[in-house]
């Protein structure tokens, strides 16, 4: 009877040993390179935007239809798992992001692109209103190889209509980790929070790509 609750007990501890492993990856740790993603309606594409603080850029997309899903997060940076702190201190080479999930059958990228654009100063290195630090740069992150052909021609038809220099950056997603939860939807939570976007432009947002009557 010994030998069975023995042999008992060691199967039950070698599947509870095995079951994290099977998930080991850090819950903060997004599917980089993931170019699109399936969900109930069907097939929807992602994009990173950085444009400042994350907290007005979060809310500027949550208004646009056809975009599914949004996420505050760390993009691009040196190291694993950053948390606010360490991404405020301004040399850990993380920006400020938005993740963008959208149905490309409702909202297309270069609509997406040409609001992001309305949100920033694209000329202003490092600065976007009040935030001052390279985590406040600005720049398109994409995920698929084929959304880069448009982004860099979007770029080069907003830098002929301005006399400064475009510093937007546009590469290729390299890791991203979402921002603590207090960060996330924050200005749905706090209305009266600091935005340096105009509220203008959420409501142009909302009108943009509503349903035609």
């Amino acid at each position: 009877m010994k030998k069975i609750v023995v042999l008992l007990t060691l199967v039950v501890c070698t599947l509870v040993l095995i079951q994290p492993n099977v998930a080991s990856r850090s819950s903060n740790d997004e599917g980089v390179g993931q170019q699109n993603v399936t969900d109930a309606t069907g097939t929807v594409k992602e994009i990173y935007f950085a444009g400042g603080c994350f907290w007005g850029t979060e809310h500027l997309f949550q208004q646009v239809r056809g975009v599914t899903a949004t996420a505050v997060g760390y993009a691009n940076g040196k190291s694993r798992n950053p948390d606010y702190k360490t991404v405020s201190r301004g040399n850990s080479g993380f920006a400020e992001t938005v993740k963008v999930v959208y149905d490309p059958s409702i909202v297309s990228l270069a609509l997406l692109i040409d609001l992001y654009f309305e949100s920033v100063d694209p000329s202003s290195l490092n600065k976007q209103g009040n935030d001052i630090g390279s985590q406040y740069r600005t720049g398109i992150y994409y995920t698929d190889k084929a959304d880069a052909v448009l982004i860099q021609e979007k770029i080069k038809a907003l830098a002929a209509t301005i006399d400064k220099p475009v510093v937007i950056e546009q590469k290729a997603l390299e890791n991203f980790y979402t921002a603590e939860d207090y960060h996330q939807d924050y200005l749905n939570k706090n209305p009266g929070g600091y935005c340096h976007i105009s509220p203008g432009l959420f409501k142009k947002a909302r009108e943009v790509n509503s349903k035609k009557p």
